[in-house]
Order: structure tokens, then C-alpha cells, then sequence
């Protein structure tokens, strides 16, 4: 039992660390991380303050997913007939949830959004906080959810962040995910620009496939679930 239950958590952990870095570089995801990379990159005088900006941007993401992860997750376990709903009818909602987060990875559905970026408003607070400017930009941007982000959230993470009964670690563990590619290139804009442009087009090439995989595997257990627990077929 402790084996399996040792496993399980391992699962959990590897599988909310994907979420996150699938999030990061999907396409909506990517041009706030751009935006942010780009901030950063003004400091590319200083290899220091660049590792440093990347690491407070990460923390920032990783805050905001916390908190909001651990406010959904508490709020969800702290209401007794909630709790009990979702403990019945986990699986029955499993499956069609993943068939809808599948067809968001596969762009099965695909939703018009604004893409990210920097208001003119935003940009002076930001440089108005010099060096730390780079820590609210990531909570404001771990905020900013376009569909495929909002999916692998809402309609994966807290799901999976419910069932592990896990209200900290998981978002918390998501929401270094979703940071990591910035780290990176914070590191390759400080060691030299030149990387940074042929790093971007190996990620790019990385996600299509990482999100098309992800998205069939999500599809056929998705489907699994639906005929085992809402159909009983299987």
C-alpha cells in the first residue's frame, strides 16, 4: 500500500511539472513568457541581475499558481457535501473533462484571444520597481490564462491537485513548470543573445509535438473513462 501510494505521489508530482511546462509553451503562453524574456533581456548587461530577474519572475508565477491553486483545492475539501460529490463522481467527470482539455491540446476547439504582452500602463510600474518589477510580472502573467493554459489548470491541475488532496505542492510545483522555459532563457540571454533565437525555434518544434502527444493520450484514457464509469461498456 505504501508502495502504491509512494507512486502515485511520484505520478502526481511528474505529471503537474508537465502541466506546467506544456502550459509554458503552448502558443498564448509563449508570448507573455517572450514578453517577460524580453524584459528581462534589457538587463543583458549584467549576466547577475538576468538570472536574477528570471528567478523572482519564476517565484512570482509560482506564487500566484499556489495561491489560487491552494484557495480552489482548500475550498473544494473544505465543503463536506462538495468533497463527497466529487469522491462519487470523480471518474464519471474524469472522462468527458480530459476529452474536452484533449480537444483544446489538439485544437479541436480553438477560442480567439488577445495574446500577451506589456500595456504602456503596466510597462512604467514594472520598470518603476527596477530589478523587482520582475516578480509581479510573473504573478500578473500566471494570472493571464488563454484556453489551453486555462484548460491544463482548471479542467487537470486542480483536479489532480484535489484527488492527491494536495493544495501546495502540486500548484506550486505546476507553477515552477510554467516558469522554467523563462528561467532558461534568462540563463542563455545572460551566457549570450545569440542562443536565444535557435533555443525559441527547438521549443517551438518541442511543443507541437509534446502538446499533439499529451493531447492523443489525454483523448484515449479520456475515453476510457467515459466508457468505463459513464457508460459501462468496459
Amino acid at each position: 500500500m505504501n508502495d502504491y501510494a509512494g507512486s502515485a505521489a511520484t505520478v502526481g508530482i511528474v505529471t503537474a511539472v508537465w502541466f506546467g511546462l506544456l502550459t509554458s509553451i503552448s502558443p498564448c503562453p509563449l508570448a507573455t513568457n517572450i514578453a517577460a524574456i524580453s524584459y528581462i533581456g534589457r538587463r543583458v548587461g549584467s549576466p547577475r541581475q538576468v538570472i536574477l530577474s528570471g528567478g523572482l519572475y519564476t517565484l512570482g508565477r509560482t506564487l500566484a499558481c499556489v495561491v489560487l491553486g491552494a484557495l480552489l483545492v482548500a475550498s473544494v475539501l473544505s465543503v463536506p457535501q462538495l468533497s463527497m460529490f466529487l469522491q462519487n463522481y470523480m471518474n464519471k467527470l474524469l472522462g468527458p473533462l480530459l476529452i474536452v482539455v484533449a480537444m483544446f491540446l489538439l485544437d479541436l476547439i480553438q477560442l480567439r484571444t488577445s495574446g500577451g504582452g506589456l500595456s504602456e500602463g503596466m510597462r512604467k510600474r514594472v520598470d518603476a520597481l527596477g530589478l523587482w518589477g520582475a516578480l509581479p510580472l510573473g504573478v500578473v502573467f500566471a494570472l493571464t490564462f488563454c484556453p489551453v493554459s486555462a484548460a491544463l489548470f482548471f479542467g487537470s491541475l486542480i483536479p489532480l491537485a484535489v484527488e492527491e488532496q494536495s493544495s501546495l505542492l502540486l500548484p506550486g510545483l505546476y507553477g515552477v513548470g510554467t516558469a522554467v522555459p523563462v528561467l532558461g532563457f534568462a540563463v542563455l540571454i545572460a551566457v549570450g543573445a545569440q542562443s536565444v533565437g535557435r533555443a525559441f525555434n527547438v521549443l517551438t518544434k518541442f511543443e507541437r509535438w509534446a502538446r499533439l502527444i499529451t493531447g492523443l493520450v489525454f483523448l484515449v484514457v479520456g475515453i476510457y473513462y467515459a466508457l468505463r464509469f459513464d457508460f459501462d461498456v468496459i
